[in-house]
């Protein structure tokens, strides 16, 4: 990608209203989804997928604040620690711009893989939204350990807040990877605006639906 010249931050009015965009919506698909969270609740009880309903883990927001994201499990329970006990497949995961492939990753349940390829696993980050650790649109919150991959320019990448769905997402997700991600995550940061952000939703709900780049 060419790079661009940096432009004056966001206003002060696009930072609210996004925020009260971010608010409403999240209201609104939380109550909309209340069926698939009890269907979830229920499957979570039974078989394989017999569990804890969410996934939980640790990333770092705008301004270096970490916070945990909210996922419907996808995975067997002790996933975490399965992965990094397995040197060899943590160093696959790392390599792999921090993700295994689902035909290789033994954590992943068959209803995960579902769940992966729907993106309905990614419901829940509704409440993150909620809260205000994520926005509906923005770079994707990452994990500590990726920081490293942005070099001298982490500071720029988190100064904005962390999105369910952004630019990267919306042209390619994990078709797209690290150093080549970084510059779609930063081309966000330097263009973010009201209309960038429609376009990049509207660039999502397409790709969810093709489920392109989905793991």
């Amino acid at each position: 990608m060419t790079q661009n010249v940096k432009k004056k931050g966001p206003s002060y009015i696009y930072l609210g209203v996004k925020r009260l965009v971010d608010i409403i919506i999240s209201i609104v698909a939380l109550i909309l989804m209340t069926p698939i969270f009890i269907i979830m609740f229920i499957i979570c009880h039974v078989g394989q997928n017999k569990g804890p309903l969410f996934y939980k883990q640790q990333r770092v927001g705008k301004n270096g604040h970490k916070f945990y994201i909210y996922k419907f499990r996808s995975m067997i329970v002790g996933a975490e620690k399965k992965l990094k006990s397995d040197k060899k497949l943590y160093r696959l995961y790392v390599d792999n711009s921090y993700k295994l492939p689902a035909d290789v990753d033994p954590r992943i349940t068959k209803l995960g893989r579902f769940l992966r390829k729907s993106s309905i696993d990614e419901l829940p980050q509704f409440i993150n939204i909620f809260k205000g650790d994520m926005s509906l649109i923005g770079p994707r919150p990452i994990i500590e350990e990726e920081l490293r991959e942005y070099g001298d320019r982490v500071n720029k990448f988190l100064s904005v807040t962390p999105g369910a769905m952004g630019y990267w997402q919306a042209s390619g997700r994990s078709n797209i990877e690290y150093p080549e991600r970084c510059d779609y995550e930063l081309y966000y940061v330097d263009h973010a605006s009201l209309i960038f952000d429609i376009k990049i939703l509207f660039k999502n709900i397409i790709a969810i639906f093709k489920g392109d780049g989905a793991f």
